[in-house]
């Protein structure tokens, strides 16, 4: 792409929003972010397949039983980064450059204050917050260990996290794939040596996960002080705007409100899924983990959604809002299908790869029939509620949000999980609510179609 000069400073990193062809725009945007997921997967997996492989189901158990209650504690602020992402692309789609500026360096403010909150609460709480969940005592110290050294390293998680919003919302997501390349390797590397050599377990993969996270981190910060345009950061401009924090908060907060329901629902789920014991939780928690390889597209496509409908929404250029969210809609089915037929014929080899004892392989295979046929519901979800977030409408998706994944899921557990109480049965809850929520998202965004009179067109026409 060549360099494109402008209010943005977009260089040749950046994909124009607003103008151009723009399924082949969403294809470039979506291809690195999806890689990045993948990679961001991988830290997961990584740490999964090591202490599966080298250790014991038992620590692979330890990993996997601190995933529900970890995505709670830090939700909240994932949240604040999508209302980053939100804010920087509309501003930059109104060509506001004191606001952008603004809204950068209280994200990043929001960023390095919100890790060093979120380190005290993890470590403080990790141990109290798992006997609650009722972690089998085998593996609650070492899952408290790996919690308590992976929260150590938060502030750096949200930094890039808040920076690749940024970058992001400039249609940059080349470079954010580049570090987490170099922070993915890394990752694996000390894994491998933390795990073989050090005989660290648990330790071993946390400490290896926080600092392939730091380095991304500081890679993202380092774009953002070297670029031009609003966009850039200066250490001088570091403070807080309430202005600018207000709206974040006013976006942000619904999105991982929303964010930490589901994980507050996951954390009920695998509550009931330890009482089946440690072979369980490794077997769902293997089966989980390659079900993100579905999961990360719907978050890359769902994060194209917010960049692409929010620039183009501060533009008003409506009929490239709509047809964003037509072709994100498309993209994420068919990756959503295509996942699901391939977990579903070669499932056991690549459950495997975590643990080979055959019950624990034989667990992730009753997940996948219970949850991958209806998987592409989950994802047009995830689609809808990002064009809704672009558009600014963050509330009423998160309300609704609230009464599928919580208020129903608890409903099942406390009502169905009782009369049945089989592992099916827990697991059969994510798509009924899966498909619950989607009908009512899909109600909210005809809605605000309607209420924003959508139909009328932007007044320059550009290439389909």
């Amino acid at each position: 792409m060549a360099k494109v000069s402008g209010f943005s400073g977009r260089d040749s990193y950046q994909v124009d929003m607003c103008h151009g062809p723009l399924l082949w725009q969403i294809i470039r945007f979506v291809i690195p972010l999806i890689i990045s997921g993948v990679l961001q997967m991988l830290f997961h997996s990584a740490d999964l397949i090591v202490v599966g492989r080298f250790s014991s189901h038992k620590a692979l158990a330890a990993v996997g039983a601190t995933a529900s209650l970890t995505m709670l504690l830090i939700n909240i602020f994932i949240g604040l980064s999508v209302g980053t992402n939100v804010l920087v692309a509309r501003y930059l789609g109104e060509q506001s450059r004191k606001d952008t500026s603004r809204t950068v360096h209280t994200a990043i403010m929001t960023s390095l204050g919100g890790g060093a909150f979120l380190a005290g609460v993890g470590i403080a709480f990790a141990k109290p917050l798992l006997q609650l969940m009722g972690t089998p005592e085998d593996i609650l110290d070492m899952a408290a260990l790996y919690m308590w050294i992976f929260f150590g390293g938060m502030p750096m998680v949200m930094l890039y996290n808040f920076g690749s919003a940024v970058l992001r919302a400039m249609g940059d997501t080349t470079r954010p794939f580049y570090f987490l390349l170099v922070a993915g390797i890394i990752n694996v590397l000390f894994n491998l040596f933390f795990v073989i050599v050090c005989h660290w377990d648990v330790a071993g993969v946390a400490t290896a996960t926080i600092i392939s996270q730091g380095i991304a981190g500081i890679l993202v910060l380092r774009v953002l002080y070297k670029m031009r345009g609003p966009c850039r950061f200066k250490w001088q401009n570091l403070r807080f705007k309430w202005k600018n924090m207000r709206e974040l908060l006013w976006i942000g907060l619904p999105a991982g409100f929303q964010a930490s329901c589901f994980s507050l629902s996951n954390i009920l789920i695998q509550s009931s899924i330890n009482k089946f014991g440690s072979v369980a939780i490794a077997g769902v928690t293997a089966g989980g983990t390659l079900e993100m390889l579905s999961f990360v597209s719907h978050a890359a496509i769902g994060q194209a959604v917010v960049s692409f409908v929010g620039q183009n929404y501060g533009a008003k250029n409506f009929d490239r809002v709509k047809r964003s969210v037509t072709i994100c809609n498309t993209l994420v089915t068919l990756w959503a299908v295509t996942v699901s037929i391939i977990l579903l014929t070669c499932g056991r080899s690549m459950l495997a790869i975590f643990n080979t004892d055959p019950e624990v392989i034989d667990i992730g295979m009753r997940r996948f029939y219970c949850t991958l046929p209806l998987l592409f519901v989950c994802a047009v979800m995830e689609t809808l509620t990002g064009a809704l977030r672009g558009m600014g409408h963050s509330v009423s998706p998160t309300i609704f949000t609230l009464f599928c994944v919580c208020v129903l899921r608890v409903v099942w557990l406390y009502t169905v999980f009782l009369w049945y109480p089989t592992l099916e049965t827990i697991l059969i809850s994510y798509p009924v609510t899966w498909v619950i929520n989607t009908a009512g998202i899909l109600w909210l965004y005809c809605r605000v179609l309607r209420k924003e009179k959508f139909n009328v067109l932007p007044p320059e026409a550009d290439n389909a």
